[in-house]
């Protein structure tokens, strides 16, 4: 059984949620998001807070039951405070900026990569070598940094490339004489 499913996620002050159907839509300060959830799982509202629970006990039924009370806690999540994603840019010469609706990116290719920043999605870069990817959507903002990290991934020798800030990468050796 889903340990996360049978949490109801409870509703903060700031927050509407509205329960139609199999659609949850939440509305909040930074924004509006819904989601349909699948129909073997129901929802509803219980005590200002929405309750997922599967229709039967099924195996898929099960699998999207947890699944779907993460989705709707993403919502509440987005609609609060937003979500944020930080990449880090190594390398000589390598930098990025934001030029009006763009992303310019040197990343050692004979021409600048321009990424057409996404509706929904702001992007800052405080440092030049550095990138902040901020939303209310946590697919979209998750999407979004790894399109950008994938112009340019990061490479095990020198760690050159754009990589999450969180992430370690693994170094190796180079050739010995």
């Amino acid at each position: 059984m889903s340990r996360v499913g049978k949490k109801p996620v409870a509703v903060p002050s700031g927050v509407t949620a509205t329960v139609t159907g199999q659609t949850v839509r939440m509305k909040g300060a930074k924004g509006e998001l819904s989601f349909l959830v699948p129909d073997e799982v129901t929802v509803a509202m219980e005590n200002g807070a929405v309750a997922v629970n599967p229709r039967d006990e099924t195996k898929t039924a099960r699998a999207k039951w947890g699944m779907s009370r993460a989705q709707v806690a993403n919502l509440v999540e987005g609609v609060a405070k937003g979500f944020e994603r930080k990449l880090e840019i190594n390398g000589v010469g390598y930098r990025a900026q934001v030029a009006g609706k763009v992303l310019k990116l040197s990343l050692g290719y004979s021409h600048d990569v321009e990424y057409p920043i996404p509706a929904g999605i702001a992007i800052a870069t405080p440092k030049p070598t550095e990138i902040v990817v901020t939303g209310i959507d946590k697919r979209q903002v998750g999407q979004t940094a790894a399109e950008i990290r994938e112009f340019r991934s990061p490479e095990p020798y020198k760690g050159k490339g754009v990589k999450y800030s969180s992430e370690f990468i693994f170094r190796k050796e180079g050739k010995k004489k």
